[in-house]
């Protein structure tokens, strides 16, 4: 089977909704035993009672916390995959961004990425091999309004992918990150319904023309670049980064 990851571990964080979980339904129905790291256990309509996926509450911001389920899942199985996926997002320029949002979104954003490839990294190098995706943004390269701090954290996270990439390659671990435009999540639905009450639809269509291809995304098209950057067949790809954005990076403006 061409994309097969059976006999691999995969860790997600953030695996619960929107591009997380279409990764982790993916992963899974390709062989791999998948884990997700979230703060929450997901609800019973996103997915199926014998859902084969195992579920870790933790706060990834923690780096004691995200050792412990590192090392208790790879003392088990050992380790394969990392998408590092959770993220949070905060709207406003410079002026409208207060320290409390830098300090969350450099929680999560940053020093989680962080945390869980020091915690994936020597289990990774142990057997010289392992995939980690990091999933940035088309704010890390384009200018993108209203985004300050998102836009810097994601930029934090390109970084790190080029920076593992190359002290690991000698550990055949390769790195890589994925930029995805606009995608429709739960997350876009709720902004939209708390922003625009009574407008959803008008926005939605709005915001969908933002895109150059006239649509967003959808979470399963950003699984499928996940997947194959996971899998053997992209064996020759590292240090990378991986726009998914409908033509938005080099056709606007």
């Amino acid at each position: 089977m061409i994309f097969d990851l059976k006999n691999k571990t995969a860790v997600i964080t953030g695996g619960n909704s929107g591009i997380g979980l279409a990764i982790s339904q993916v992963f899974s129905r390709q062989g791999a035993s998948v884990h997700v790291l979230d703060l929450n256990t997901p609800d019973t309509e996103s997915n199926p009672k014998d859902d084969p996926i195992t579920y870790h509450i933790c706060n990834i911001s923690d780096q004691k916390a995200v050792r412990e389920v590192f090392d208790q899942i790879s003392s088990n199985e050992g380790l394969d995959i990392l998408i590092n996926n959770a993220g949070i997002a905060h709207v406003g320029n410079v002026e409208a961004t207060e320290e409390k949002d830098l300090d969350a979104l450099y929680q999560v954003n940053i020093k989680g990425v962080y945390n869980c490839i020091k915690a994936a990294v020597p289990y990774m190098s142990a057997k010289s091999k392992g995939v980690i995706i990091n999933m940035a943004s088309i704010a890390s390269s384009v200018g993108i309004s209203d985004r300050f701090a998102y836009s810097m954290t994601k930029g934090a996270v390109l970084a790190m992918t080029y920076s593992v990439a190359k002290d690991y390659i000698s550990k055949r671990i390769r790195c890589n990150s994925i930029s995805p435009a606009r995608i429709h999540t739960p997350f876009v639905d709720g902004f939209i319904k708390n922003n625009y009450p009574g407008r959803e639809a008008e926005m939605f269509d709005a915001l969908s023309k933002t895109q150059p291809l006239g649509r967003m995304g959808t979470p399963e098209e950003v699984a499928h670049l996940a997947l194959y950057l996971c899998s053997d067949e992209a064996s020759f790809i590292t240090g990378t980064d991986f726009p998914i954005d409908g033509g938005f990076i080099k056709l606007n403006g």
